[in-house]
């Protein structure tokens, strides 16, 4: 990383809005819902999978978590009249009103999940910083019970509580179907008692926690741009035999396509990760702050087409 891509990347926060909209155009579908599904119907022709995100979270008002779950109602319902069967959502428990009122927020995502089942789709809980963890997997538990093959979760190699996680929610399984992860290194900083810091450690845990998944026979996402990671994850699908249609990559819209191309043209599946919404904002000076050689490179192209 050159020193004028981290330069970019610590000023993104203090620029204006059109300059931080132009540095994340790779990262997001747009602002509407057409945006989005003109985004996936080109990652289709490329052979990929797509998952779906309204952006926004930590609402703070009831009527908020009740318009992200209609919107979410409404992203269902366009899915199939699309005929996209390929095409998931993924959901922020923060976004359906989890820090307002749990019970609120289960149900919340019950009607996305129960909106998921009718139109033969699947609904992704996204995990989010360790304050979240023990409710989003008990939101899990319970409506893995109730919708199987339905739901999935997502955990995070960089917290040391994930063995005991992928143990948990793949030994005691009251669902007739296999548990459902995405497994990802995980973007949130955690004190030292909660997450590892060094990133060998952080890829030795996903190394473990994906041995562990396959080894129980769940179904997984390896959302990963590290090429490291890729190379042990192909080596685990081979140990565990796994066949094409129990796993598949995952990957952020507008990161690395050169490895995205690599991977399908190796005969996996890849699904990208397709944010759209008016919260743009607040996800890009994320997404440019932890990836600074993106804005670097939208930088040094705005100088040279001047």
């Amino acid at each position: 990383m050159s020193v004028l891509d981290r330069v970019v990347s610590l000023t993104i926060p203090i620029l204006p809005k059109p300059f931080v909209r132009y540095f994340s155009r790779p990262y997001i579908a747009g602002t509407t819902i057409d945006d989005a599904f003109a985004v996936i119907r080109t990652l289709r022709e490329e052979g990929c999978m797509a998952t779906l995100d309204v952006l926004g979270e930590f609402i703070t008002r009831r009527e908020e978590a009740e318009r992200d779950t209609k919107a979410y109602e409404t992203l269902l319902d366009r899915i199939a009249a699309e005929g996209a069967p390929d095409a998931h959502v993924s959901v922020k428990l923060t976004a359906l009103g989890l820090l307002l009122d749990e019970s609120m927020c289960l149900d919340n995502m019950r009607r996305l999940v129960t909106k998921a089942k009718a139109t033969n789709n699947f609904v992704r809980i996204d995990m989010e910083d360790s304050s979240c963890t023990d409710v989003t997997l008990r939101i899990y538990r319970t409506l893995r019970q109730e919708f199987p093959g339905h739901v999935g979760a997502v955990l995070q190699s960089r917290l040391r509580r994930t063995m005991d996680d992928v143990d948990s929610l793949t030994r005691d399984n009251p669902s007739p179907a296999p548990a459902n992860f995405r497994l990802c290194k995980g973007i949130y900083l955690e004190p030292r008692p909660i997450a590892y810091t060094h990133p060998e450690l952080i890829r030795r845990n996903f190394t473990q926690a994906l041995d562990m998944m396959f080894e129980r026979g769940a179904y997984v996402g390896i959302a990963t741009h590290d090429e490291i990671l890729v190379w042990e994850s192909l080596r685990l699908i081979r140990k565990h035999n796994r066949t094409r249609e129990q796993y598949e990559f995952q990957m952020l819209l507008g990161v690395d396509e050169a490895l995205r191309s690599i991977i399908l043209e190796d005969g996996h599946r890849l699904r990208v990760y397709v944010p759209y919404g008016e919260h743009w904002y607040s996800y890009s000076v994320r997404r440019l702050k932890e990836n600074p050689q993106i804005a670097g490179h939208a930088f040094r192209a705005l100088f040279r087409k001047g």
